[in-house]
């Protein structure tokens, strides 16, 4: 397909994102390909969409999502005007590279990671540039440094290899780079405490947290995100945020979900049991499995497999798993980490599949 010849010629020239696929309403799978809560979400935020009313909806939301920053701020232990809410963690990057990275400018951040970031760079007519990872998934500081770059944005832990970045390396690169360092932690909720980068705000006033509602709080049908940062640094992202980002519905909704704690962690604490159950299972089958801090794993096809019959293979069986055409992913799988019933069937349906292969 031709575009308009009035299309910037900078969009013409990128490839957009491409999300996990999204199985039409009414199509029955298990679907464990993008890295959804396998739980429903706090009964109080259901609650607090019911009693919704008429007012709210025919006036302008609240264009700082104030009530959400209150309650955030009490959970996080910072003040509320160190907070940005915005419409998915997504919002979020987008504000952050309209504040900070000019036209022409560089992004840097490592390979493999979320590949939103190269988008975004493009879209800002700004440049990316991928950096190896270090053995073991360790930081790369002076390769990222090397870059010059206007930013530097980590996913921590990682996507899509459920890595985390030790707070002492995160507070190393902060130290020695003087522009923004975006600390990524959309799957934080999954991770061992102490992992947030949230408590190096404080001395390092570069560092800008974006953090997820989707993943750890389920809902991801909804669409919220925040940032945590220095209050003169939320005061610039104020600026080129969309005036309304956040809607009535995502504002009363989001704010009955992190301050209902107690069922957030219970439901992050039975992903995490799941999480160890699965990752032996797929030992067991022969699969090499990167110990992970979030609520999927990333898992290396056995030898006598491929990485893309075995995504295939599973979805002619109605499991959606996900599958990176790409170098250094072709011969892995990422798995979500689903319901102890949903688990059981990615199990199941691998252990067929190498049998199979086997007899063929």
């Amino acid at each position: 397909m031709l575009p308009p010849t009035f299309a910037r010629a900078s969009v013409t020239a990128m490839h957009g994102y491409t999300p996990g696929e999204q199985p039409g309403l009414g199509v029955r799978v298990v679907k464990l390909n993008t890295n959804e809560l396998p739980f429903p979400p706090s009964p109080k935020v259901i609650d607090a969409i019911r009693e919704i009313d008429s007012e709210s909806l025919r006036r302008y939301p609240d264009p700082t999502a104030a009530s959400f920053r209150a309650a955030a701020a009490k959970v996080l232990g910072v003040q509320s005007d160190m907070l940005i809410a915005g419409n998915g963690s997504d919002d979020i990057l987008t504000i952050a590279t309209r504040t900070f990275v000019p036209p022409g400018g560089l992004i840097a951040s490592c390979e493999p990671s979320y590949s939103l970031y190269p988008v975004l760079s493009a879209i800002q007519e700004a440049r990316h540039v991928g950096v190896s990872w270090n053995a073991n998934y360790t930081l790369p500081i002076d390769a990222l440094l090397a870059t010059n770059a206007d930013a530097i944005y980590l996913a921590n832990p990682n996507a899509p290899t459920g890595t985390v970045v030790p707070l002492a390396s995160i507070a190393e690169l902060a130290q020695k780079f003087q522009k923004l360092l975006l600390v990524d932690e959309a799957y934080i909720d999954f991770a061992s405490p102490g992992t947030s980068a949230i408590s190096l705000i404080e001395s390092h006033p570069n560092i800008v947290v974006s953090r997820s509602l989707s993943k750890g709080y389920g809902l991801a049908g909804l669409r919220f995100g925040y940032a945590a940062a220095r209050v003169n640094v939320i005061h610039e992202m104020m600026k080129v945020k969309d005036s309304y980002n956040c809607d009535a519905i995502s504002i009363l909704a989001a704010t009955a979900a992190i301050e209902d704690q107690a069922y957030a962690q219970a439901c992050w604490a039975r992903v995490g049991e799941e999480r160890e159950r699965v990752h032996v299972s797929l030992t067991r089958l022969g699969f090499s499995v990167i110990p992970s801090q979030t609520n999927f794993l990333l898992a290396t096809v056995p030898s006598e497999a491929v990485g893309r019959e075995v995504y295939q293979g599973l979805k002619q069986q109605g499991i959606l798993v996900r599958f990176f055409d790409k170098p250094g992913l072709s011969d892995k799988i990422r798995i979500t980490i689903g319901s102890g019933q949903e688990n059981d069937a990615v199990i199941a349906g691998l252990t067929a599949l190498l049998e199979k292969q086997k007899a063929a």
